[in-house]
């Protein structure tokens, strides 16, 4: 497993690895594809935005895009796996490894409806924090309620 940040030489394949992950949650989003069997994305890579793609046995196997939202407030705004690389905690390790190599205060949040993903997040914090966080339902501006997980990554 290897942890690469996202710059233009890599651009495209975390590009490439964003419409899989779209079209996955297009049942929540709404989203249709455009004529060209494209969808946009919400998070673009740039300014507070960090992209991160996530390599198994040189193959890349996801993505992830974390905000800094203020100095040293983080959060989880895209992160995905792809389906055949979904075993053994892949995710969970590669949420750990970033939730490690930022420390900090950190944010999850996921579309009600996205029952998968909620329990995955629920999973992966609870297991990084031994069970230490705090989980709401929170009124995004943009998603409508959302569940949210807010936690630290700082030593106590």
């Amino acid at each position: 497993m290897k942890i690469v940040s996202v710059d233009q030489t890599n651009m495209q394949t975390y590009l490439n690895l964003s419409q899989p992950y779209e079209a996955e949650f297009s049942v929540y989003t709404k989203k249709m594809p455009d004529e060209n069997g494209l969808f946009a994305m919400d998070t673009l890579i740039g300014g507070n935005v960090m992209g991160f793609l996530l390599y198994i046995d040189n193959a890349p196997a996801g993505l992830a895009a974390i905000a800094e939202t203020s100095a040293g407030h983080y959060e989880v705004c895209d992160f995905y796996v792809v389906p055949i690389f979904r075993k053994n905690k892949m995710g969970q390790q590669f949420a750990h490894q970033l939730f490690a190599m930022m420390p900090g205060e950190w944010e999850s949040k996921q579309i009600d409806s996205a029952v998968h993903a909620i329990a995955f997040w629920r999973r992966a914090i609870g297991a990084f924090t031994q069970e230490s966080y705090v989980e709401d339902i929170y009124q995004d501006p943009y998603w409508g309620p959302v569940t949210r997980q807010s936690f630290s990554t700082l030593p106590a």
